[in-house]
This record gives structure tokens, sequence and C-alpha cells, in this order.
């Protein structure tokens, strides 16, 4: 080992010190978080442009696909439900675009107690992580939430039968969708950590692929905010993806 790797962390620094820079870095969070929930806010034909896109052939996904055209009416049943929609959606698109700051405060505010081979390894975990979560909350924008609203919002038992979405169902389904997609595609850094640990191996996730894939197909169950079958493939095909893709990082870390 590198004699830099170890140099132990600065000392001298008091407890009371800690807790200091831990508030500041806090305030310096909730302050990006609110600077950019605040753009958002003020943004609003921008921001809803985006958050609505998914509900009409018009959005990129279908044109791609060469998806008939149609078009699902929401409508709003509460007297102050579209403002505070606006607010929480804004709050979340901070959190979102803020996010970078975050983690960097987070790291600033660690790093001094690490080891450099430590910081190393920190650098890699939490890039990754991040990397991956927003790379699954894309998946479930520009894939997963518009195949469900594409199905659930045109399906008809009856022409007789139309059908009448709030808005407050569409937006809570796509941030629910969004965080949740987000943090399943952690799925390959989580298997990393515990390949590089020596508690998982390659050989042990091809031999129990069968098992993983009925807990994927339980996990896609409860996650999904629907009962069709339709919506649970959507889901549970990028995870079971997700779950071969780690199989092929644990064997090459091992």
């Amino acid at each position: 080992m590198k004699s830099e790797e170890l140099k132990a962390p600065t000392a001298g620094i008091t407890f009371w010190d800690h807790l200091d820079e831990l508030r500041f870095s806090l305030f310096r969070i909730l302050g990006a978080i609110a600077l950019f929930g605040i753009m958002a806010f003020v943004l609003k034909d921008e921001l809803f442009a985006v958050v609505l896109a998914p509900r009409s052939s018009d959005f990129i996904t279908y044109q791609l696909l060469g998806v008939g055209d149609f078009s699902i009416h929401l409508m709003n049943t509460g007297l102050t439900e579209q403002f505070m929609i606006h607010m929480r959606t804004a709050m979340y698109a901070g959190l979102l675009v803020a996010s970078p700051y975050i983690l960097y405060e987070l790291f600033r505010f660690v790093s001094p107690g690490l080891y450099e081979n430590e910081r190393r390894y920190a650098v890699w975990i939490v890039g990754s992580a991040y990397l991956m979560f927003i790379i699954g909350t894309l998946v479930n924008y520009f894939i997963v939430f518009p195949f469900t609203v594409r199905f659930l919002g045109t399906y008809q038992v009856s022409p007789d039968v139309a059908n009448m979405l709030t808005l407050q169902s569409y937006v809570d389904t796509l941030l629910g969708m969004s965080l949740v997609m987000g943090l399943v595609f952690e799925l390959p850094v989580v298997c990393a950590l515990m390949g590089r640990m020596g508690l998982i191996n390659g050989q042990l996730m091809s031999t129990y692929r069968r098992h993983a894939l009925v807990a994927i197909l339980i996990v896609a169950a409860v996650i999904t905010p629907t009962t069709d079958a339709f919506t649970l493939f959507v889901v549970a095909l990028p995870i079971y993806l997700l779950y071969e893709l780690s199989i092929l990082i644990v064997k090459k870390i091992n």
C-alpha cells in the first residue's frame, strides 16, 4: 500500500467543530434545494410540459415506436390540488437538479475523515450510485411510465365507460415510479459492493437465477401502482436485465 494511503486523516478537530461544519453543510444543501425548487416553481409551463408530455402521442417514445394518435384528459377535483401538486413537483425537480451539489457537500464533509484509498472507493461508489439512480429515473420517464400511461389511460371495458383521470393520480404515479425505479437501478452497485466484500459471486447468482426471477416478479408486483399484468411485465423486465448485468459485474470483480 502506498504511503499516502496509510496516512491518517487530519486530527485536531473537536466534536463541536464537526457539528458546526455539518450544520453549515445542511444549510447549504437546503438552500440549494430551495433555490432550484423556486426556479422550477417559477418555470411552471416548462416544468409541466415535461411532466405531462407522456400523456399524448406527441411524446418522443410514442413517435419512435409509431404509436397512433391518442391523448389522455386530466381533471382536477380539489380546490387546492393543483397548487399543492405544483409545489410538490417543483420541490422534487429542485431536489433532482440539486442532487450533484448535495453529494458534493456530503462528500466534502466526510472526506477529511477518510484515508486516501477510502476516498477513491467513496468517489467510485457514490458516483456509480448517482449515475444509476439518474438512469433509472430516465428509464422510467421514457419507457416504463409512458407504456403504463398508454395502456391504463386508454383501456376501456366498454365504449360507454369513459376514463376520467385526475392530475393528482397522474403526478403521484410519475413521481412514485421515478423514485422506485431510481432505487431499483442501484442493484448493480449493491451487488458490486457485496461481490467486492466476498459475500456473493457470479456462480452463486447464476445458480439462483430462477429464484431471483420469482423474487423480481414479487418486487415488481409490490412497487407497481396497478395490478395488471402488462405494468408488472414492464417494471419486471428492467429489473431482470439489471440482475443479469449484476452477474457480469460480480464475475468481473471476482
